[in-house]
């Protein structure tokens, strides 16, 4: 007898529309939950771009012309695909 008021045929359209509802509001947390994923990601992205850019502008030795290694430092083996000193060597991508 409690819940007798949910059955009732006129409460039907209601329970359908909840139903309608409740769908719609999980699909848009899974939309809005791969959104907040990609931009997380695009953040760690262009945090590590600031890194690397901030690398070469400021830590780099001011006696050192650009592109030669200071003396007793390793020179880096990876190329640097956005150098901005001009050592970049031509047809590297971000895929290689």
């Amino acid at each position: 007898m409690t819940f007798d008021f949910l059955f009732r045929p006129s409460h039907t359209a209601y329970l359908r529309r909840a139903a309608a509802l409740l769908e719609e509001a999980q699909m848009a947390r899974i939309e809005h939950q791969a959104a907040a994923e990609h931009h997380s990601a695009l953040a760690r992205m262009y945090a590590e771009r600031v890194r690397r850019l901030e690398n070469e502008l400021y830590r780099q030795p001011q006696n050192v012309a650009p592109g030669v290694p200071a003396e007793g430092a390793a020179a880096d083996e990876r190329p640097q695909l956005y150098s901005l000193d001009g050592t970049r060597k031509p047809g590297l991508t971000s895929a290689t």
